[in-house]
């Protein structure tokens, strides 16, 4: 399989390369699906993705990602994206607190454009029960972690009908910090589409209110995204915040070191144990 997935990136290298001309130089652009690449002649410098999401039109013309400049297709049937190169930085975690991304992703979550382009391409709406559902399809460890997860399953069960949003809307669903790029003017991007879906916003919420930014904050950080915090969006956002913590040990616990897994463990303990009326 190892051999296989080497030999398909290899292919696909030289297909960009043809695509592109010898003056370009090509490299890999982090991650291990090789889908991604730079490229760079001279002082040009190009951002390639493969068989990228017909959504990044979209993204493109409403500013939320770099600009996209053209797509291709390959003689092998991949398509090829090209967007602007952007000289930038990830975002720390104490910059995620800030009001320019509590309005970017305002606007995201408002944009009826986005949602009519997403609809046409993901034509499941990710509720309550699809997401739960989701999270059966992993191996449930038979450790000492296997309490604490059934626990917080028999939690999500119980709470899953009260957690409907009055609308659902397009989500990102990764919005860790390392997903947020700022360019040297301070211009702000989102990236890393592949996994977004029409879904509840405390779905996007939950992550980034819980993991960077302190709950005394929540109120003002909500002014920014142009919402008001409320019982129902709290119930809500614990609600995915029990979710994607299941499903990161799930999915990733197991290639932790004791300790860090220990810490994720009492996380979903208090937060399952806290009352969502």
């Amino acid at each position: 399989m190892e051999y296989l997935d080497i030999h398909k990136k290899a292919k696909r290298k030289k297909g960009l390369e043809m695509l592109l001309g010898s003056d370009w130089e090509l490299e890999t652009a982090g991650g291990s699906t090789g889908e991604a690449f730079s490229a760079r002649d001279g002082e040009r410098k190009l951002f390639l993705k493969c068989n990228s999401s017909p959504f990044l039109a979209v993204l493109s013309a409403e500013g939320i990602v770099p600009k996209l400049l053209w797509t291709k297709r390959l003689t092998n049937g991949d398509v090829i994206t090209a967007q602007q190169w952007i000289s930038g930085r990830k975002l720390k975690h104490s910059e995620m607190k800030q009001p320019e991304v509590a309005s970017l992703l305002g606007r995201i979550h408002r944009s009826p454009e986005l949602l009519d382009m997403l609809k046409r391409i993901e034509t499941e709406v990710k509720t309550p029960e699809v997401l739960l559902r989701r999270l059966y399809t992993y191996s449930l460890p038979m450790e000492r972690e296997a309490p604490i997860l059934f626990k917080a399953l028999a939690f999500l069960e119980s709470w899953k009908s009260t957690v409907y949003p009055e609308q659902f809307v397009v989500c990102h669903c990764d919005v860790n910090h390392n997903n947020w790029i700022m360019d040297e003017k301070e211009g702000l991007f989102l990236v890393d589409w592949d996994g977004a879906s029409v879904a509840d916003p405390a779905l996007d919420l939950s992550i980034l209110l819980y993991w960077y930014v302190p709950q005394t904050e929540w109120g003002e950080w909500l002014e920014a995204y142009t919402f008001e915090l409320s019982n129902d969006l709290l119930r809500r956002m614990h609600w995915y915040a029990v979710l994607h913590t299941v499903e990161w040990l799930l999915s990733e616990g197991d290639h932790e070191d004791d300790e860090h897994l220990n810490g994720w463990l009492s996380y979903l303990d208090a937060l399952v144990g806290k009352n969502l009326a």
